[in-house]
């Protein structure tokens, strides 16, 4: 990665990181609002064409699987935008239960990235999905630049990974197939950066946590009334 793109990593997780404190800092509960007339609605895309390559029923996925909104978000471990976003799309979750699902998809393209996509995929097996992505996003600084992503799979086993059953699952042709298939939509789609949210198949395409918020409230079934 080269210095301008580091700069505009880093850029982009402080904002992150900022934007994420102020809107969800704790504030009286007040009735939700829809936008009117005279307000901006977020920058969205359409509804992307070719439904089918955004959700496969393989995804990991959060949330119940009738919930009304479903945010996409391709997603690559070894992001450090990502790794921002997290904690704020789970705070969504939690903002809406039952409203919102969260469904990711693998998109590799940093360093180490494969790997700790299989460490994940492994970890799904062994029902310990949840806690490992949540350890190595937390130790991701530590391997992010590290080809054998270490301190990866040390905190998988922290957080309950059998490292031997995961080392034999994780190169098996199921879980091959999985990331194959994402990357392959991820093509089709044509993601160039991640984190990428598409929520009830409409791209975001003004980046941030409060776009994303919009959005979801925008797709809400009591918004569409």
């Amino acid at each position: 990665m080269n210095r301008r793109a580091i700069f505009v990593v880093v850029c982009l997780v402080l904002i992150a990181a900022f934007s994420a404190a102020v809107l969800f800092k704790p504030q009286p509960q007040q009735p939700q609002k829809t936008a009117t007339p005279g307000e901006k609605s977020v920058a969205a895309a359409e509804p992307i064409a070719n439904q089918q390559a955004l959700v496969r029923f393989h995804s990991p996925t959060f949330g119940p699987a009738d919930a009304p909104v479903i945010i996409v978000e391709f997603f690559d471990p070894s992001c450090e935008a990502c790794r921002a976003f997290y904690p704020i799309v789970k705070q969504i979750l939690a903002e809406y239960p039952g409203q919102v699902r969260l469904v990711l998809r693998y998109t590799m393209f940093h360093q180490g990235s494969e790997e700790v996509s299989r460490i994940l995929e492994a970890a799904r097996l062994q029902d310990v999905y949840e806690p490992v992505l949540e350890a190595v996003l937390e130790v991701q600084p530590a391997w992010h630049d590290d080809p054998k992503v270490a301190k990866a799979w040390g905190a998988a086993e922290a957080a309950g990974l059998d490292l031997s059953q995961a080392r034999e699952d994780m190169q098996s042709e199921r879980i091959s197939a999985i990331l194959d298939q994402d990357m392959q939509d991820v093509k089709t789609i044509g993601v160039r950066g991640t984190p990428t949210f598409f929520v009830n198949g409409r791209q975001l395409t003004e980046f941030g946590p409060k776009p994303l918020l919009r959005l979801v409230q925008e797709s809400l079934p009591d918004a569409q009334k």
